[in-house]
């Protein structure tokens, strides 16, 4: 069975991608920030047969990153990370010129470094697999909207991450890969007060991030929008 690590798995984006790929045979480590909410992942992909490992906790957390990378050197080797887990930031979402700094330093903190660090810790265990690294990025990492600087820009440096990575580790298909706008509490909170059901479910995004990762394209940067 193929080994997949998820992290931001307990919700929205990740818990549908979790899902399909354990109804399509995948071995699972999952990761998210609510315990309760990753145990209702687990059970509802082990109902689907899947053989999954649940590790709560932050991926701004060192120690919690080494929890996930012990539970994949367990399986050996690694056929996909996904880094999916992120954070906004404050919400409303801030005008740069107010935008404080010890939060916007969070930010880079769980949506630039922290994927960085668990590709750096199991890039050993995805060479083995010949595997496929998947980092979330928004359009916000291309597009200038208001109050969308800190998350927006936290975003564009982890798109440049993976342009560098790819050049660096050839061997690996390295993806920055932007879902579009999508039904999740993130989004939401974006958009405090405001109706946003006409936004597709993020259950319905994760086809096309299933026919990136089996499409063996060379690393770059891919929009949802462009697979459907």
């Amino acid at each position: 069975m193929p080994v997949a690590v998820v992290t931001g798995a307990s919700r929205g984006f990740g818990r549908a991608l979790a899902l399909d790929l354990a109804a399509n045979g995948w071995t699972l480590i999952i990761d998210g920030r609510d315990p309760q909410a990753l145990d209702d992942v687990t059970s509802a992909a082990e109902e689907l047969g899947a053989n999954v490992r649940a590790v709560p906790g932050d991926v701004t957390d060192p120690l919690h990153r080494v929890a996930l990378f012990e539970a994949a050197a367990s399986l050996g080797a690694l056929d996909l990370l996904v880094n999916n887990a992120s954070t906004l930031g404050p919400s409303p979402l801030p005008a740069l010129e107010a935008y404080p700094i010890d939060e916007l330093r969070s930010v880079y903190e769980a949506n630039v470094l922290a994927p960085l660090a668990l590709i750096q810790g199991l890039l050993a265990a995805l060479r083995r697999a010949g595997g496929v690294v998947v980092s979330v990025t928004s359009d916000a990492s291309v597009e200038s909207y208001a109050g969308w600087g800190g998350y927006g820009s936290s975003k564009a440096a982890l798109d440049q991450l993976h342009r560098v990575l790819a050049v660096e580790v050839p061997e690996l298909a390295i993806y920055a890969f932007d879902p579009g706008d999508m039904r999740t509490d993130m989004h939401q909170a974006a958009f405090p007060g405001e109706d946003i059901s006409d936004r597709p479910s993020p259950s319905s995004v994760v086809p096309a991030l299933r026919r990136l990762i089996d499409s063996g394209l060379p690393s770059g940067r891919y929009r949802a929008a462009d697979w459907s």
